[in-house]
């Protein structure tokens, strides 16, 4: 039976508070050290992956022992990096949504790197989501509603050269087929003015970043 909901905890920031966001069918996968994290945390993961070069020999076996499955390779001879290789174990679940824990951190490039591969799951039409203590972010290529998940602001930001067609509804600043390019910052701290709202778009790719300090 496909899953409902995947939710992968990689090896960038975590805090124990995610794992009360975790419900019982969800199909859980720890990337490297965020499979540690759960074990040690009390979370048995569906899946275990990555070259787990960032946790000590030891604590491998104890991933092994703790984990339903676990799936290892090369730190060096490999393509994808940790986070990619549990999206696309998560994909081949046929979820109705991902989410990311663990994606953002120290490190730029994995931080990007994890935000840009949610458009994979948006190809599948896949809902992808990541998630830290101030940030939640998603991406549409069409319509989306946006619920007030706590955090002040709602910042838009174009991930492809343009996006057209750009209509908000439920927002403090509207706009009504507007476009963004790449490198404009028009779209950052927008506010909710309801329990939810909607972005519209025409063409292209958007975040939308819920943040806070």
């Amino acid at each position: 039976m496909p899953a409902k909901r995947v939710v992968i905890f990689a090896g960038g920031d975590l805090s124990a508070e995610y794992l009360s966001l975790l419900d019982e069918e969800d199909f859980v996968i720890g990337a490297d050290r965020g499979a540690l994290f759960l074990i040690t945390h009390g979370v048995v993961p569906d899946i275990a992956v990555g070259d787990f070069d960032s946790v000590p020999p030891e604590a491998l076996h104890q991933i092994e022992a703790g984990s339903k499955k676990t799936i290892t390779c090369d730190p060096v001879d490999k393509d994808l990096t940790d986070s990619e290789m549990a999206l696309d174990l998560a994909l081949g679940t046929q979820p109705e949504s991902i989410l990311l824990f663990g994606v953002t951190g120290t490190r730029m490039d994995h931080t990007l790197a994890s935000i840009q591969m949610m458009t994979r799951a948006l190809q599948r039409q896949v809902r992808c989501s990541v998630m830290d203590t101030h940030n939640y972010i998603t991406l549409t290529g069409s319509q989306t509603e946006i619920h007030d998940l706590g955090y002040t602001y709602v910042s838009l930001l174009p991930l492809t050269p343009e996006v057209t067609g750009i209509t908000l509804e439920g927002f403090q600043y509207p706009l009504t087929g507007a476009t963004l390019k790449l490198g404009q910052s028009l779209g950052v701290s927008n506010i909710l003015t309801a329990e939810r709202g909607t972005v519209s778009i025409e063409s292209g790719l958007l975040l939308i970043i819920q943040s806070k300090d």
